[in-house]
């Protein structure tokens, strides 16, 4: 088992998830991919690792489940010191009809397991005295959308997480941040019509949407040696579309 620092990616059977790991294992990163259903959509990226020489285990957890967070990092032979809390939902309607139950599960998914899993995460980095938090947070939750209020009010939840865990944080060498991204193609922009997407590219000063690579070159950044210096930002890649 490989001594390199371990990365620990949530929500890595997504689109943005698969990417960031994959970015992370070409600069040689050994990887742990969660996911939660669609083990199929892990295998390739396992395969991916293995073709380039680099560790990969895949860990199943339902990160709605505090116990199911405990098991995860039980399991893992070597604690990570790069946590990418990427698992996430989303949800679009109208403010009057979001059910107490959804409420529930998107506070869960969004915010608490993000909460839980750098809880989980950070004891190793204290020993080390060294680690890196990455929270994917969105656009959303630094301006807000109509029709996207619980989605827009769990982002704004997880920006003001990374803001105060990074103060508590930084004495140990443990840099703490989040990436927020506009509209990104695949994922959650699936559900939209061409038509709408070029409307939406149309609002998008550079005319297009982001692509997962790119905002998982951003998250590669944040974890690398140059970036010791940066905690507690929010980096928003969208295009020039909140300024």
């Amino acid at each position: 088992m490989s001594e390199q620092r371990w990365a620990l990616v949530t929500g890595a059977s997504g689109e943005l998830g698969q990417a960031i790991s994959l970015t992370l294992a070409a600069r040689n990163i050994p990887l742990y991919v969660h996911y939660h259903q669609g083990a199929e959509r892990i295998e390739p990226i396992v395969s991916a690792c293995r073709e380039m020489g680099v560790p990969c285990i895949p860990l199943q957890a339902d990160l709605r489940d505090p116990f199911q967070i405990h098991r995860l990092f039980e399991g893992m032979p070597i604690k990570p010191l790069f946590v990418i809390n990427n698992a996430s939902i989303d949800h679009i309607g109208l403010f009057q009809d979001v059910s107490p139950q959804l409420f529930d599960e998107m506070i869960a998914i969004n915010v608490r397991s993000a909460f839980l899993v750098s809880q989980a995460a950070v004891p190793a980095m204290l020993m080390e005295r060294f680690g890196r938090i990455v929270n994917i947070a969105s656009i959303w939750g630094l301006t807000g959308s109509a029709c996207e209020v619980l989605y827009s009010l769990t982002k704004g939840a997880v920006l003001a997480f990374t803001k105060a865990l990074a103060k508590e944080l930084a004495p140990n060498g443990i840099t703490v941040n989040a990436v927020a991204p506009g509209a990104v193609a695949g994922g959650m922009m699936t559900r939209f019509t061409a038509e709408e997407i070029n409307a939406i590219c149309h609002d998008i000063p550079m005319g297009r949407l982001g692509l997962p690579e790119e905002i998982a070159s951003l998250v590669a950044y944040l974890l690398a040696p140059e970036a010791g210096y940066v905690t507690g930002q929010a980096i928003s890649s969208n295009g020039g579309w909140y300024t």
